[in-house]
């Protein structure tokens, strides 16, 4: 229906339309907690292939 890509402009609308719907302070919090999150899920996928390396 919309072509599948995102573009800067589409990104800009997304961006401003969660800064009016949580505000400023609450979106560097849930910014915060999903970078935290995809941190800790890159973590637990390395640790997960070594330990199948190191069971082979």
């Amino acid at each position: 229906m919309f072509g599948g890509k995102l573009g800067v402009p589409e990104l800009l609308v997304l961006l401003v339309i969660a800064l009016l719907i949580f505000g400023p302070s609450k979106l560097s919090e849930l910014g915060k907690g999903l970078g935290e999150g995809i941190k800790n899920f890159k973590s637990a996928v390395k640790d997960g292939e070594a330990d199948a390396e190191k069971n082979k």
